[in-house]
């Protein structure tokens, strides 16, 4: 057994606002597929929002500061050493908050005096790992295993992994990655591909996995997202998806509203449907479609897995 299917098997588990509400299906899904699984998640207490892109763009110390506290309240009052965030946007900013926390003293003296003020323990860099959800399937339990427990293949459904941008961007964030075999990439990302392989689905291959879907700019230049959204959508079914798997609230959101923004405004239509990669395992573990949170879907992907007669 090797040391992060040890590690990974219990997890503090910090959802982030958007699982709490746009995203709350991708929260529902996580939680059912854990316990499928055998998994277990501990939630952060009184955790807060990882400064995402608004406090980011006002102070990129302040938002160093918000993710710092939630990472010390798992590692120095709920003694986890590992912390898993479904959102990309949260994944992205705990682990900038732990990059700059080892790289720059005036990012230190910040979160410190923030900390003393606020009174809880000050994080150190080193003291607890962020993963995502795809890290602690893969690595907890594997293609092998995963694949021992399907009950409901997704054989033959076509579906085309959506990663986003802030799951490999930028690079130097992510040290764990690009370290050859078994490692995940950042110009090739492959951890969904392989563990919806390992169940069953007929994945196919398009350009734009890792493209931005403008989930930044969805409110301010509405127009823009739904170009990128539109692109990556037709990339995907050029490429015969049936569906797009995603692994991030805000990429999910935006895929499912700007896909009908862009047929009422714009004329342009599509077929595909977009799917948490937690509901569809989940599925495929033998789940109901509503214990994993489909019915909460914009996007009717209910459709589509029941012409493969696989919900």
């Amino acid at each position: 057994m090797s040391t992060k299917k040890d590690a990974y098997k219990k997890v503090a588990y910090y959802p982030g606002c958007a699982l709490e509400g746009t995203g709350h299906a991708y929260n529902k899904s996580t939680k059912a597929l854990g316990k499928a699984l055998g998994l277990e998640l501990e939630e952060v207490d009184n955790w807060n929002c990882c400064g995402a892109m608004e406090v980011k763009n006002i102070d990129p110390k302040i938002q160093t500061y918000l993710s710092s506290r939630v990472m010390s309240i798992a590692a120095n009052e709920m003694k986890h050493d590992t912390v898993m965030a479904p959102c990309n946007g949260c994944y992205h900013n705990l682990k900038k908050a732990e990059y700059d926390l080892a790289n720059d003293e005036k990012s230190r003296e910040v979160v410190e005096r923030l900390s003393s003020k606020a009174g809880h323990e000050t994080y150190q860099a080193g003291q607890i790992e962020t993963i995502h959800a795809l890290d602690w399937i893969k690595d907890a339990i594997g293609e092998e295993e995963l694949n021992k427990r399907i009950k409901n293949s997704l054989k033959g459904l076509k579906v085309a992994n959506y990663y986003g941008c802030m799951y490999t961007r930028p690079r130097h964030i992510f040290p764990e990655k690009d370290q050859g075999e078994g490692s995940e990439s950042t110009s090739k990302p492959h951890f969904m591909d392989d563990l919806l392989e390992a169940a069953g689905a007929d994945n196919v291959d398009f350009a734009l996995k890792t493209a931005c879907c403008g989930g930044a700019h969805t409110l301010s230049d509405a127009d823009t997202s739904t170009k990128l959204v539109t692109n990556i959508i037709q990339a995907a079914e050029e490429a015969g998806a049936e569906v797009i798997a995603t692994e991030c609230p805000t990429c999910h959101s935006g895929l499912e509203m700007h896909q009908i923004r862009a047929e009422k405004k714009f004329g342009i239509k599509s077929n595909v449907k977009i799917i948490y990669f937690t509901q569809l395992l989940g599925i495929a573990l033998g789940l109901s479609p509503n214990k994993v949170g489909l019915n909460q879907n914009v996007s009717d992907g209910k459709a589509a897995l029941r012409a493969r007669q696989i919900a």
